[in-house]
């Protein structure tokens, strides 16, 4: 094992975050970081979001969570939480909160509106505090994949352009306007040069953002990264700090994406979380602090051949692509920043087909084998493969 059974006499004591009698989390002496669960036990978060069952399931959710290995409801997983005695997950839900952002598939909280903080508290509390004493709770969720913009493309307008293009009745607009106009002398002309646009007026930007036209070049960019770190930063500031305030006691994990994000926003997280959640594919950049898979899922595009059809896929495509998705959680099980993974569902999509489901429960409550054989295995075997930080491909 990586962690003793008296699990804190391994842990550098100034490095755990977190109340006794908590979950917790802290360095160890050889320099990996390890949840503790509130009897002081060593703990690697193996959660499933959306947990539940259908009217006609005849199977218990949480007896199957616990034989494929699972020890964590993640979010969505509310109505089992109360009954079952398991660790679990709660997103408080901030993004709905005051005034909301939604347009280009961005939806977010106005972070500039003068009520919003009161309104964030409000949230905070209404959620938070009925769950403060429960020694169950895992740690907060801020925001259940709430709408944050990925990377700007051609067809999908970034953050700073979107806020651009909103009614000027929100505070967002005028405080995006404000800042970008700061950056080149206040004048749209100076602007539209610096990103190599044409832009007679801002009525010319919303059009673009209108039509998911998104603004790519070099010197937007810039700014959006710019924009991107104000805007995340007060978001987390207060969401985070607000949390604190009505369940002190619990660990604080940020955002629930959904995907990949940028650096800019997982570093506003990471300043004042406790765990990050992050995405298997940002892995390699993850700064040093302890992280979560947010969202772990090996039928995805990531794992798929690059060009392949998913209707043209044969057994011995399916079969790469399993063994790239085991190989890909057990390097991340032994990665010594994560203390945790979620897979990202319990049910399949609507429309999905085995063998090739997101889901470890198909739509007719069988179970998904290609899945969860593969999953319990890694699950079982989580304490070997933190031990290993090396020749993880040979193990497997």
């Amino acid at each position: 094992m990586s962690v003793s059974s008296d699990a804190l006499i391994d842990f550098k004591r100034e490095s755990l975050r977190g109340a006794p009698g908590y979950f917790r989390v802290g360095l160890t002496q050889v320099g990996q970081w390890w949840m503790v669960d509130p009897a002081d036990r060593p703990f690697f978060a193996r959660a499933v979001h959306g947990v539940a069952a259908t009217p006609e399931a005849v199977h218990d959710p949480a007896a199957r969570l616990r034989q494929w290995g699972f020890n964590t409801l993640g979010c969505g997983s509310e109505r089992l939480y109360q009954e079952e005695g398991m660790a679990f997950l709660r997103a408080v839900g901030f993004a709905g909160t005051g005034p909301v952002i939604n347009l280009a598939g961005v939806r977010l909280p106005d972070v500039f509106d003068a009520d919003w903080p009161r309104a964030v508290d409000e949230r905070a509390r209404a959620v938070c505090e009925p769950l403060a004493e429960n020694r169950h709770l895992l740690g907060w969720v801020t925001d259940d994949v709430p709408g944050w913009p990925t990377q700007p493309a051609v067809d999908r307008p970034g953050l700073l352009q979107v806020c651009l293009s909103l009614e000027p009745g929100l505070a967002v607009y005028h405080a995006a306007w404000e800042f970008v106009l700061a950056l080149h002398g206040s004048k749209l002309p100076v602007l539209a040069k610096a990103w190599g646009v044409t832009l007679t007026n801002k009525e010319a930007l919303r059009d673009l953002t209108r039509r998911e036209q998104g603004l790519v070049t070099r010197g937007y960019l810039r700014d959006e990264e710019r924009w991107s770190q104000e805007f995340a930063q007060r978001y987390f500031t207060t969401t985070v700090a607000a949390i604190r305030r009505h369940a002190p006691h619990h660990l604080v994990l940020g955002c629930r994406w959904g995907g990949p994000v940028s650096a800019t926003l997982r570093s506003a997280c990471a300043a004042v979380a406790d765990i990050c959640l992050i995405d298997h594919t940002e892995l390699p950049g993850v700064p040093t602090m302890p992280v979560l898979l947010g969202d772990f899922n090996w039928s995805t595009k990531a794992f798929w051949e690059e060009g392949t059809a998913r209707r043209l896929l044969g057994p011995t495509t399916l079969e790469r692509m399993l063994r790239r998705g085991r190989l890909g959680l057990a390097r991340a099980v032994a990665h010594p920043a994560v203390v945790g993974y979620a897979w990202s569902r319990w049910h399949d999509r609507a429309g999905e087909q085995a063998p090739f489901g997101s889901g470890l429960v198909h739509a007719n409550e069988n179970e998904a084998r290609e899945h969860t054989e593969l999953l319990t295995a890694i699950n079982d075997r989580v304490e070997e493969l933190r031990a290993m930080t090396l020749y993880v491909e040979d193990m497997i």
